[in-house]
C-alpha cells in the first residue's frame, strides 16, 4: 500500500532523510518514532507530496500523492494543527470540508462521524468552546469525511490529558479493526505507539535505525529486562541511581513503586535485587520481563549516537 524506496531529502544545510526504506500494509497501524529532528515530519510531507524528495520515491498504491489526484483522495490527514475553524460549530466545520471533498449525502456522513467521534451532544457548539481533546477527535472526523484508505497522523495525542489520549487511541484502533483503514502514525508518545501499532520504525538523524514488529524488536536486542518492585516507593529515585551505576545495566525506567531495568547483551541481572538489599532498599519482588518499547527505543538511539 505504501512503499518508500531509497528516499533522500536534502536541504541546503543538512540532510533530513537518508536512504529511507519502508513498507506499510493494508489495515495496518504503523508507528514512526524518533527524537526531535529525526526526520519524521519531513518523511510524512514527502509521502503526502508536500515536499519533493532529492532522490528515491514514496509510492501509494503505485502512484505519487503529489502527482495523482486519485491517490490524494484516498488519504486522510491530521497534522499537529487540526485545521478547524473555531467560529464554526462542529457540524459546520465538517459540512464545509465535506463540500470541498465533494462528499455526497453530506448530512448522513457528517452525523455518522460526529457520533463516531463521541461529539453528538456538542455537534452545534462552536469549536472555540471545545477542549483540545475534542478538537483532535473532530480533526479525526474531518480527516475521515471522504472515506480514505490511509490516515496520516502527526502527533495525534500531543498536549492531551490521559483521558483524551485514550479516546484518540480508541478511535484509531476502531478505524483499523472495523473500517480496515491503514494508519501511519508519527509520535513521541512511546506508550501510545506500543498500545496501538503493529509495527514500528525508529528514525534518527534521517535514517531508519530499526523497523519491525514490537515483539521482533524486543527480541533483536538479545538482552533481558528485570522488573523490581520496591517495598518503599519513596526510595524509587535512589534505587534508579544505584541500579543505573551497575555495569550490566543499559538503562533504567521507574514507574510508581517499580523499576524496569534493561540489561546489556549477555547479562543476566540476577544480583540486582541483592544490590538494593545491600543498600537497605527493601525489595518486594523481582522478575524477568519483556522489554518495553521505551527500553528498546532508548537502547537503539543511544547505541546509534555512540556509533555516529
Amino acid at each position: 500500500m505504501l512503499e518508500v524506496n531509497r528516499l533522500f531529502k536534502r536541504f541546503k544545510e543538512r540532510t533530513a532523510l537518508s536512504d529511507v526504506n519502508l513498507r506499510v500494509g493494508e489495515a495496518e497501524v504503523f508507528g514512526c518514532l524518533g527524537p526531535n529532528g529525526a526526520g519524521k515530519t519531513t518523511l510524512m510531507r514527502v509521502i503526502l507530496g508536500l515536499l519533493q524528495p532529492t532522490s528515491g520515491e514514496a509510492l501509494l498504491w503505485g502512484g505519487k500523492a503529489g502527482d495523482d489526484p486519485g491517490v490524494r483522495h484516498r488519504i486522510g490527514v491530521l497534522l499537529e494543527s487540526d485545521g478547524l475553524y473555531p467560529r464554526l460549530t462542529a457540524y459546520e466545520n465538517l459540512d464545509y470540508f465535506a463540500r470541498l471533498y465533494g462528499v455526497t449525502i453530506r448530512g448522513t456522513r457528517i452525523s455518522q462521524l460526529i457520533e463516531f467521534a463521541g461529539l453528538s451532544e456538542r455537534a452545534h457548539d462552536k469549536v472555540a468552546t471545545f477542549s483540545r481533546g475534542m478538537r483532535r477527535k473532530l480533526g479525526l472526523a474531518r480527516a475521515l469525511l471522504h472515506s480514505p484508505d490511509l490516515l496520516m497522523l502527526d502527533e495525534p495525542s500531543a498536549g492531551l490529558d490521559p483521558e483524551a489520549q485514550k479516546m484518540v487511541r480508541d478511535l484509531i484502533v476502531r478505524l483499523s479493526s472495523q473500517a480496515q483503514i491503514s494508519v501511519f502514525l508519527s509520535s513521541h508518545d512511546l506508550d501510545e505507539v506500543q498500545r496501538i501499532c503493529g509495527r514500528v520504525a525508529i528514525l534518527q538523524n534521517g535514517r531508519v535505525r530499526a523497523c519491525d514488529t514490537l515483539k521482533a524488536l524486543q527480541s533483536s536486542t538479545g538482552a533481558e529486562s528485570v522488573e523490581i518492585t520496591l517495598a518503599d516507593p519513596s526510595r524509587l529515585q535512589e534505587a534508579m541511581r544505584l541500579l543505573g551505576s551497575q555495569r550490566e545495566v543499559s538503562n533504567v525506567v521507574g514507574t510508581d513503586a517499580s523499576v524496569s531495568v534493561g540489561l546489556r547483551q549477555g547479562q543476566r541481572g540476577i544480583s540486582l535485587a541483592g544490590v538494593l538489599e545491600e543498600n537497605d532498599i527493601k525489595v518486594e519482588g523481582a522478575r524477568l520481563a519483556r522489554r518495553s518499547l521505551e527500553e528498546v527505543y532508548l537502547e537503539i538511539v543511544r547505541q546509534e549516537r555512540q556509533d555516529d
